[in-house]
């Protein structure tokens, strides 16, 4: 049963808690406290619309031996590509910063709605200020997180932020229907300092009710050694992060992946890519 499943070691680097403008399970503290006492070695608290690492923070010193990560999504509510909030979080420890989510031109235009940020100029490379908030994150070589932009956002994207000289870049939930890349695509993108970060949350009815075949899938194709396994829960109408990752390392498991495997996704890449 998946109660039965070890989560001491893993890193979930992708949590939604509350205070939040959605409703979430449980607040920073809750999850913290969930995750410490399975034993997990570290999550990073994720919101759509507002800083973490200053939540993190202060969260952190009351769960011991539990790292409590936080970053910066740079949608709408911070101005968008904005290199001077990149800056600020940064300074306030912020581990991963990710490109546009739910403010992307590409994921309003999934919901058939206009406008949003875009990452590339007329010309089709990266924009002066998406240049410089790679160099932030490359001085402090923290993540890059490409969010919910598109395939060929994606693509220039990475080959800037390589001559930026980051050396981790996390793409978010690539089976995430607004984002949606192909074996073929994901297999475009891969490389040196590029992870893959596969979450359990696609899999519900609310995160686009992904089958749990193509996750499994896109990691044999992949490989274990590019692939990040993280929940992306804390919805009110799903299950509670810790219960998640017990549940989705079940399924893996039930899919023929290996203790050696999971613990590759689950703990050793994780660890990799976030630098702890």
């Amino acid at each position: 049963m998946e109660e039965e499943i070890d989560l001491s070691g893993v890193i979930d680097l992708h949590v939604h808690s509350a205070p939040d403008d959605r409703p979430r399970l449980l607040d920073d503290f809750g999850v913290a406290h969930a995750a410490g006492g399975a034993g997990m070695r570290a999550i990073l608290l994720k919101n759509h619309s507002t800083l973490t690492a200053d939540r993190a923070a202060l969260v952190a010193p009351h769960v011991p031996g539990l790292a409590v990560l936080g970053g910066l999504v740079l949608n709408a509510q911070v101005g968008g590509i904005n290199p001077a909030a990149v800056e600020f979080a940064l300074a306030l420890g912020a581990r991963e910063v990710w490109l546009p989510t739910l403010s992307a031109a590409n994921h309003r235009h999934y919901e058939g709605r206009k406008g949003g940020i875009k990452i590339l100029n007329e010309q089709g490379e990266a924009s002066e200020a998406v240049l410089e908030v790679l160099a932030l994150l490359a001085e402090k070589d923290v993540i890059l997180g490409t969010g919910h932009i598109a395939f060929s956002e994606i693509a220039a994207v990475i080959p800037a932020a390589r001559r930026a000289g980051m050396k981790r870049i996390l793409v978010t939930h690539p089976e995430f229907p607004p984002v949606n890349l192909s074996i073929q695509q994901q297999l475009a993108l891969a490389g040196p300092g590029i992870w893959f970060e596969r979450c359990y949350a696609s899999t519900t009815s609310i995160g686009g009710g992904v089958p749990m075949a193509r996750i499994t899938a896109d990691i044999r194709a992949l490989g274990v050694e590019t692939t990040i396994l993280s929940t992306d829960l804390g919805q009110a109408v799903n299950p509670a992060p810790v219960q998640g990752f017990r549940l989705y390392l079940a399924a893996l498991a039930e899919a023929g992946f290996t203790s050696a495997e999971l613990d590759r996704m689950a703990r050793h890449n994780p660890t990799e890519v976030s630098g702890l």
